[in-house]
């Protein structure tokens, strides 16, 4: 059992910057962020391996970045130039088991969710 701790969502401006981040408890072989905006379908936003590697939606290539602490055990998503477009509500996903860790694959593990309004 992995278990996801969501912080750092809020309400900022067209162009403005967030940094969320995701406490994640045992090993996980990927760490991903969602997001599920109202009346969406939820989508895959970033990826991270074990290894290192990463994986991002073409919506925010170039703006945000998946990073993972490893002695901490702890999951961020650092997320700049943000437009009304990514308002939604974040969640943090993980998964034990090996497999792919493309953007959007399906995870095992989730958080409650964070919510991220960005205003124009």
């Amino acid at each position: 059992q992995v278990q996801l701790v969501e912080s750092g969502g809020g309400s900022v401006q067209a162009g403005g910057s967030l940094r969320l981040s995701c406490a994640a408890s045992g090993y996980t072989s990927c760490l991903g962020w969602f997001r599920q905006a109202p009346g969406k379908e939820r989508e895959g936003v970033a990826t991270i391996a074990s290894d290192g590697w990463t994986s991002y939606a073409d919506s925010v290539k170039g703006r945000f970045t998946i990073s993972q602490d490893n002695a901490k055990n702890i999951l961020s998503l650092q997320m700049n130039s943000l437009k009304p477009e990514d308002t939604a509500m974040y969640y943090c996903a993980a998964r034990r088991r090996r497999g792919s860790c493309f953007f959007g694959v399906p995870l095992d593990y989730w958080g409650h969710g964070t919510q991220v309004t960005v205003s124009s």
